[in-house]
């Protein structure tokens, strides 16, 4: 049975409300393997149903939010280095974290270790669209990108989408700030050609406007774009969704008409609620890595647990491992 690694102590609500999606998870049929203060961790599990299939590994120290990929080299007995520790010697199958993301990419790299020729990692994301979701490769571990890191990007992510999504021969798109080949700065230009000569199903350039219409299933992006792109949709969905609250609130009729909409609103801001996607896949390192909301709830701690179980079962890390070695 699949075994996942959680980071106890990562986090802003740690270990309350990893813990409580951790037993969750476990209550769904998943064996945790939970990292940390272990008196504190016994405290928190004794007596709660899925108590028997969760495991704890005594970890004194704990990596803070604002730390990060020093603390990794400093604090070889935080949470989060254990947990990483128990994929790299195969007693879990993947690690999820809701903790710092530098320190969780630090641990990731320099413990489980990078897939044999991949020059990056990266951190993806999954985007809401009309027609389902979209994922976004990467997000933020890599600001400054080359050519062929952003074309590993594409072929890293084409492989999740397939195995893990489940969508057949994914649609893969390069995000500038225009269609044509010839727009945009000299990275996406040289990346283009590169991504026409392979056997993904490369569709061109995306613009921004694009993504939410889900004309692709896999955007690529060096992760200084992705991530104002990632930050930039989550304000705009908090705004909406509050503008929409106060208009609501403003008179009566409103209030009545908010009413008969409730629960297709309740399906929209479900779409568009991270704690529905548990947390952002790590690509490139050997063996699954979640890298979780640090404001994560118990119910996206439980939703990272599932996709990481997903991951190991799909097979993502031997199929990058192929397409890689190829």
């Amino acid at each position: 049975m699949t075994k996942v690694a959680v980071d106890a102590f990562g986090g802003d609500y740690a270990p309350e409300q990893i813990v409580q999606g951790a037993l969750q998870a476990a209550e769904g049929g998943i064996e945790v393997i939970l990292t940390g203060d272990e008196a504190r961790l016994k405290s928190l599990i004794n007596g709660k149903p899925g108590r028997d299939r969760i495991e704890i590994v005594h970890a004194p120290d704990v990596i803070e939010m604002d730390e990060a990929a020093e603390a990794v080299r400093t604090k070889p007995q935080s949470s989060l280095v254990k947990a990483a520790e128990m994929v790299k010697e195969g007693r879990a199958g993947a690690l999820v974290s809701a903790g710092s993301t530098g320190a969780t990419m630090a641990a990731s790299v320099l413990t489980i270790r990078r897939i044999k020729g991949v020059e990056r990692p990266a951190i993806t994301s999954l985007m809401p669209t009309r027609s389902g979701v979209a994922l976004v490769v990467d997000v933020g571990a890599n600001v400054d990108c080359k050519p062929n890191q952003l074309l590993q990007f594409a072929q890293m992510g084409s492989i999740y989408a397939e195995n893990v999504l489940r969508v057949r021969n994914p649609r893969v798109g390069l995000l500038n700030v225009g269609h044509e080949p010839t727009k945009g700065n000299s990275l996406v230009k040289e990346v283009y050609p590169l991504l026409q000569q392979t056997s993904l199903n490369f569709v061109g350039n995306i613009e921004g406007r694009d993504i939410s219409r889900g004309d692709c299933d896999v955007i690529v992006c060096d992760g200084f774009v992705g991530n104002v792109v990632l930050k930039f949709a989550e304000g705009l969905a908090d705004a909406l969704f509050g503008m929409m609250k106060d208009e609501f609130i403003s008179s009566i009729p409103s209030t009545l008409g908010a009413l008969l909409l409730k629960p297709s609103l309740r399906r929209i801001k479900k779409k568009v609620d991270y704690t529905e996607y548990g947390g952002a896949p790590l690509l490139g390192v050997n063996g699954v890595v979640i890298i979780a909301h640090g404001g994560s709830n118990a119910k996206a701690i439980t939703n990272a647990i599932y996709v990481a179980k997903r991951g190991v079962e799909q097979g993502i890390v031997q199929g990058i491992a192929e397409r890689m070695a190829r």
